[in-house]
């Protein structure tokens, strides 16, 4: 069994720009087990599933020790690298942003994404203080030795309209990649972002890796490796999947 060093340098090697790592977000160990049998070259939670199988609303609503217990038994059950959604951190200061990061590592991730919204309020924390604390996980993720690695993900384009989205905005997510990649980050997560125009547009200027979550409308993989993203993420689409389809079934049951 490969240690936790070697598989978060194993998912560093991963982030291709034209040759995408896909992630079929899971939100267990059965989950897990499953997607690696299908041939996954890594497993990812999402907090939207995750939190959704514990009967929680997403948005740190999940009490943050049953989510790193829940990471520990994927880590138990699978030996590829898990990567962990820790959403904004469960808290907006450095210090609590340093200690989940650790305690994510402890539990046996590699990898975790570190969302720039105000998680129970509104908007976008500022740039500056964003890049603060995506200092901070990559501190606790270096302080480990196992390098974990830091995907820094910007909610512009889930917080605005889809039709919306336009140059100005790449640029808005560009000047925040940029400062994230000089913080420590070691990818870009933009989800939300579905126009292939403007996906290329940013993953020209960004020398990070890009993470774009196929959502419906988005291009498909081909096109992802063509414009030259390296991280393709599913996020909630396979939870929403298997939901309508137990709703289907269970409905059917009690029909």
């Amino acid at each position: 069994m490969s240690s936790q060093a070697d598989k978060a340098r194993a998912f560093h090697a991963l982030h291709v720009k034209g040759d995408p790592v896909v992630l079929f977000n899971i939100w267990d160990p059965g989950t897990a087990r499953i997607v690696a049998d299908a041939g996954a070259r890594a497993i990812a939670t999402g907090s939207k599933p995750v939190a959704s199988a514990f009967g929680f609303e997403d948005g740190e609503k999940m009490p943050l020790g049953l989510a790193l217990d829940n990471v520990r038994r994927i880590v138990a059950a699978t030996d590829l690298p898990v990567t962990m959604d820790l959403e904004g951190g469960y808290g907006v200061a450095q210090d609590i942003v340093r200690d989940t990061v650790a305690q994510a590592i402890e539990a046996g991730a590699i990898g975790f994404n570190l969302e720039d919204q105000v998680v129970g309020g509104s908007g976008l924390h500022d740039t500056a203080l964003q890049a603060k604390r995506v200092a901070a996980a990559a501190e606790a993720a270096r302080a480990t030795g196992i390098n974990a690695f830091v995907n820094a993900r910007t909610d512009l384009f889930l917080k605005a309209p889809r039709d919306s989205h336009d140059e100005a905005m790449v640029a808005q997510a560009i000047e925040r990649a940029r400062a994230y990649a000089d913080a420590g980050a070691d990818g870009f997560f933009a989800p939300g972002l579905a126009d292939e125009r403007l996906i290329g547009i940013l993953v020209d200027a960004v020398a990070l890796p890009v993470n774009i979550i196929a959502l419906a409308g988005v291009p498909p993989k081909s096109t992802l490796a063509r414009l030259g993203v390296a991280r393709i993420s599913y996020g909630p689409v396979p939870w929403r999947r298997m939901a309508e389809w137990l709703t289907a079934e269970a409905s059917a049951a009690f029909a």
